[in-house]
């Protein structure tokens, strides 16, 4: 390592770093990107892209070994030999429950780019200001019209497919060319506009998906394989690997550090300022100093928390960005696992195409054009309609027969699950534990994190409007489903480092800026001031363009 000082430093490699790095690099900074888990090479280190599941030593089913060392992940469906080793091992990185929380956590290049879900939605206009008019959280510090042209700054790039509905609970963005509902898709949707009076729609999820080539970054459009989540080779989907790490490679401005575990920002009491980092070097436990104009934490909602934490120092016993009492509260996600299913009739001479990596999506309806309900906000559905293979005979079960009932197409099937918004609750928190130490003898997180009465009303709806809507398409045996939820299982965290108007009640300002250091940016989950009910990746990627722009214009002021 000759080089030690840099105009800036990104923190993790992720969605959000990977569009901190890109940024900051073609603006002209020499930037370097620590990332504390190992490389993950596009394309070439995509091990399991194409194998198909016979291929698995296990068939991609979970052994006792795989159970032990992943004691979180085996409690959902991460925990699998398709993207074995992509994981965090929870046995080298713990943390502790007050209450359960399930903590899904990638420690690599790409870091959860490589394995997101890739839906991509705008917040809505209510969306930013819901707090502020029903007295709940603080406000949001930005308005929709503030983020909207950086919405269509980082879907240009992304490609993001999509179809335009028109909608105020759900903006249209800059959409490539839509994939196309099936047959039995197209029909419910239509169903249902016309027996809710045009008040409910259903169209295909928006998805960071390309269905155009990018030559320009090297990606080949989608092939409909839906194997996102073991890496694209074919740069399919959006990704820091396959799309926002070469930009910043090609610039020629970015330095990339793997297994650099940043344990703290170097804070200047006098300059009010961050110096550096400190790291420990994961394989040798080495520690080093790196130093910048201006740091971007991006290490995911949690692990930017924790590092502002663990920076105590005399001005901030509880760590930087701890004077308004907020660091590490109002911990969000979305509450998921319930909705219904039934059975299509009808389409016995029709079939899907292909493998769609995305499925359909209902947005909000509740509170929302007059409807009032007994909790507050509101929640969409994401699913699809497919066929099974198969026929369901009992004398069916070996040889030949079975072989040959397999060939044939089973039942047309519809799912819808719900997602629902999770609302800011001071006493949802995150803190460190310092009776429990990593496998680098470093401080864990402990977790007191539940949902409240708000969301439990909510569920109700979520599972009791699915069947209706089911029903109301003509869709048989229709039954309704609540897998149960734990705080986390969304994947979708965030909050801990939230934006606001008033240092006294945030963490950061409408920049994404730590109130107590004008140097330090915070773009990741960890900002969020509310939560929506939609996807979240979208946000933070306009979020992170957006401070980068002004972070820069501020540098070469000489504010920073």
């Amino acid at each position: 390592m000759a080089e030690t000082n840099y105009d800036a430093i990104v923190v993790g490699s992720g969605i959000s770093g990977g569009w901190a790095a890109k940024e900051l690099t073609e603006k002209g900074l020499k930037v370097l990107m620590l990332e504390r888990g190992n490389h993950i090479e596009h394309v070439k280190d995509y091990v399991t892209a194409n194998k198909e599941i016979w291929e698995f030593p296990h068939r991609d089913t979970r052994t006792q070994e795989m159970i032990k060392e992943h004691p979180v992940l085996k409690r959902d469906y991460p925990l699998s030999e398709q993207t074995l080793g992509m994981w965090v091992k929870d046995t080298e990185s713990p943390y502790t429950e007050t209450k359960r929380f399930d903590w899904f956590r990638a420690y690599h290049t790409g870091g959860r780019s490589l394995h997101w879900g890739r839906q991509s939605y705008r917040f809505s206009k209510m969306d930013f200001e819901a707090n502020a008019k029903e007295g709940i959280g603080i406000d949001w510090p930005i308005r929709y019209d503030e983020i909207a042209p950086w919405y269509s700054y980082v879907e240009k790039f992304a490609g993001i497919q999509g179809s335009k509905e028109g909608l105020d609970v759900l903006p249209d963005g800059e959409f490539l060319p839509a994939m196309d509902m099936n047959v039995v898709e197209k029909d419910v949707a239509v169903k249902l506009k016309s027996h809710y009076n045009g008040k409910r729609h259903m169209f295909i999820g928006r998805s960071a998906n390309i269905t155009e080539a990018r030559p320009e970054q090297g990606r080949t459009n989608c092939q409909y394989r839906d194997r996102c989540w073991r890496g694209c080779p074919f740069g399919g989907y959006f990704s820091t690997q396959s799309a926002t790490l070469p930009a910043a490679r090609k610039t020629g401005n970015l330095t990339m550090e793997n297994n650099k575990i940043v344990t703290k920002l170097i804070y200047d009491k006098n300059s009010k300022k961050a110096t550096g980092v400190e790291v420990i070097d994961a394989e040798t436990n080495k520690t080093y100093t790196y130093n910048a104009k201006i740091i971007f934490l991006c290490a995911s909602s949690f692990n930017s928390t924790w590092i502002l934490m663990n920076t105590a120092t005399e001005v901030w016993p509880e760590g930087l960005g701890s004077s308004s009492g907020e660091l590490g509260h109002n911990v969000m996600d979305h509450h998921f696992r319930v909705g219904a299913s039934g059975r299509a009739e009808g389409y016995e001479d029709k079939y899907i195409f292909g493998r769609r990596p995305t499925g359909i999506y209902i947005p909000r309806f509740r509170n929302i054009d007059g409807d009032k309900r007994d909790y507050l906000r509101g929640f969409g559905y994401q699913g699809s309609a497919g066929r099974g293979r198969g026929i369901n005979v009992a004398e069916l079960t070996i040889g030949a027969e079975l072989k040959d009932a397999l060939t044939e197409p089973g039942n047309w099937n519809m799912g819808i699950t719900a997602f629902g918004e999770m609302l800011p609750d001071h006493s949802n928190k995150i803190s460190l534990d310092k009776t429990k130490k990593d496998k680098w003898g470093l401080p864990v997180l402990n977790f007191d994190v539940e949902i409240k009465e708000n969301e439990k009303k909510m569920r109700i709806d979520m599972m009791n409007d699915a069947a209706e809507m089911l029903e109301a398409a003509g869709l048989k045996d229709v039954h309704t489903n609540d897998s149960g939820y734990a705080v986390g299982m969304g994947i979708h965290e965030m909050g801990t480092a939230r934006m606001g108007r008033d240092a006294k009640t945030s963490v950061l300002n409408g920049n994404n800026q730590v109130w107590d250091a004008m140097n330090v940016f915070v773009t990741d989950g960890a900002c969020m001031t509310s939560a929506s009910c939609v996807n979240p990746s979208l946000t933070y990627m306009a979020l992170t363009a957006r401070a980068v722009d002004f972070a820069v214009k501020e540098l070469k002021k000489g504010n920073l």
